[in-house]
């Protein structure tokens, strides 16, 4: 009834007082005020009560603001439906053809399910993504992630949700809650949220052959496996992966929007200690034991910022190693000055490699390229050090050797008054060894030459293993102890060149 009094607007006012009379007669069971809104319904049954007052199924005594009242209710009947009928003119049926409808409202309200994705049962979803990179808020390489803020924005075309004309409506995100979206989440995420200050920043957009426009504002801590071992002259390569939680390839498929272009805002981004070299997008898909399932990668490589570390550690740690070499130009005697030196450099580069591990604490099992460089410039100062103590040795050793002693020649005195003494009695036992009978003597004399050339042998085999080790010995020992302080001074800064280019060649290019 109330569809036939909107089509007619001359006699409208006539049929609506038809209509309430027909919502009389029939009571609060009849379809057309079923039909009605909740605050129709109530005029009409004020109305009616109206009517059974005016028939005489009350007392007949009325007071005066009854008989108000009552006035008052009939004139909302009266009126409201014009009203009604005013304000469905701004929404045009959504089967005429010439005009443009409210978006999805008939849809939305009269068999759409939202539990159901389009073409359910039939071809797959086509899904095209689109990212705002908004920011890169810091990058940890203790606990390996990243924390990104970015804008998702995803397309897909729902075929109920089609509507005459050709314009677009932004709808209130709370609709978001009536209409199938997407099931995408963040491979290897570890938190994620939305924003909802002021509300939650979600955008819903329909337009008229169906298409929904999808977009959310997310910050998420992602992982990313980094490879520290050239650090700090390392380039990492994070992703960021979408994938369909729940809808195998057979249902969706995600696509990227255009390409390399569906990506903005990482090429603008300013990072402390990193450089956005380049990025670029991927299409895959996810195996697992429930299905194939369709997955977005954006994989972009970041760069350090080595010039940071350069000025902190790298310079420092060159400065001391350069400081150690102060003590070859100091004399051997001035063992105060030459030991300060070296124990303070020593201590300090313990100091700056102890301050250079602490600040990546969690990642001490990786061999780092920092952590070589150090233990370089360690070697190199701990040998400074060594140098002079070897140094002062030799000195001392050579100064001792110098010193003039008396006890060598009383020594030498003595032995040769024993050698007089021996020849003395060999002399005499061998006149006594004549006076003995042939036989005998022929025996005893072999005795003794036997004995003789066996010790004889002994001696000259302990004469030249003795003499074999002074020879050894000899290679090793400085005869001059200047020298090594001269020889240090030309060969430790040639060596720390030689290593340095080394090292930052490997680093650097390989």
């Amino acid at each position: 009834m109330w569809k036939a009094l909107r089509q007619h607007g001359a006699e409208g006012r006539s049929h609506r007082v038809l209509g309430m009379l027909n919502i009389t007669v029939c009571g609060s069971d009849c379809a057309e005020f079923l039909s009605l809104s909740p605050s129709l319904k109530t005029v009409f049954l004020n109305y009616k009560t109206f009517l059974l007052h005016r028939q005489g199924k009350q007392t007949q005594t009325q007071s005066p603001a009854m008989f108000c009242r009552y006035s008052f209710f009939f004139s909302l009947c009266i009126f409201l439906p014009t009203q009604r009928r005013c304000s469905l003119c701004h929404i045009p049926d959504l089967r005429g053809g010439d005009t443009t409808s409210l978006p999805g409202f008939e849809n939305l309200t009269m068999g759409y399910n939202k539990y159901l994705r389009p073409y359910f049962g039939g071809e797959p979803v086509q899904i095209a993504m689109s990212l705002d990179i908004a920011s890169i808020s810091s990058i940890s390489e203790s606990d390996m992630d990243y924390t990104a803020t970015i804008y998702l924005r995803q397309r897909w075309t729902d075929p109920r949700l089609v509507f005459h004309g050709n314009k677009s409506f932004t709808l209130d995100a709370r609709l978001v809650e009536l209409l199938w979206v997407p099931d995408t989440y963040i491979v290897e995420s570890k938190k994620s949220f939305l924003h909802d200050v002021t509300v939650g920043n979600r955008l819903i957009r329909l337009f008229s052959n169906g298409t929904i426009l999808y977009a959310l504002r997310i910050t998420t801590t992602v992982a990313c496996n980094m490879d520290l071992s050239k650090y700090p002259m390392d380039t990492q390569t994070c992703r960021l992966q979408l994938e369909s939680w729940g809808y195998d390839e057979n249902d969706v498929i995600f696509t990227w929007l255009r390409g390399n272009d569906s990506v903005h805002g990482i090429e603008k981004l300013r990072l402390s200690q990193y450089t956005v070299e380049r990025y670029y997008t991927l299409v895959s898909k996810s195996q697992q034991e429930t299905g194939n399932y369709p997955r977005l990668i954006l994989q972009f490589e970041l760069r350090r910022n080595v010039l940071y570390f350069i000025l902190e550690t790298y310079v420092p740690s060159t400065l001391l190693v350069m400081l150690s070499w102060v003590s070859f130009w100091i004399t051997l005697d001035s063992v105060p000055a030459r030991t300060c030196i070296g124990v303070t450099t020593v201590l300090s580069m313990t100091t700056l490699m102890i301050g250079s591990r602490s600040s990546l604490s969690k990642t001490n099992c990786f061999i780092k390229a920092i952590d070589v460089y150090l233990g370089i410039c360690f070697s190199f100062i701990f040998g400074a050090l060594v140098e002079y103590a070897v140094a002062h040795y030799s000195s001392s050793q050579k100064c001792a050797a110098k010193a003039p002693r008396e006890g060598p020649a009383n020594e030498l005195t003595k032995e040769m008054e024993d050698v007089n003494i021996a020849n003395i009695l060999s002399s005499s036992i061998a006149s006594y060894k004549q006076k003995i009978s042939f036989t005998s003597i022929e025996i005893s004399s072999d005795n003794v030459n036997c004995s003789g050339l066996t010790m004889k042998t002994h001696e000259k085999i302990k004469h030249f293993l003795r003499n074999k080790m002074h020879r050894i010995i000899g290679y090793f020992t400085i005869q001059n102890p200047s020298n090594v302080d001269h020889y240090s001074k030309l060969l430790f800064p040639l060596f720390f060149m030689l290593v340095n280019v080394f090292y930052w060649a490997y680093y650097l290019y390989f």
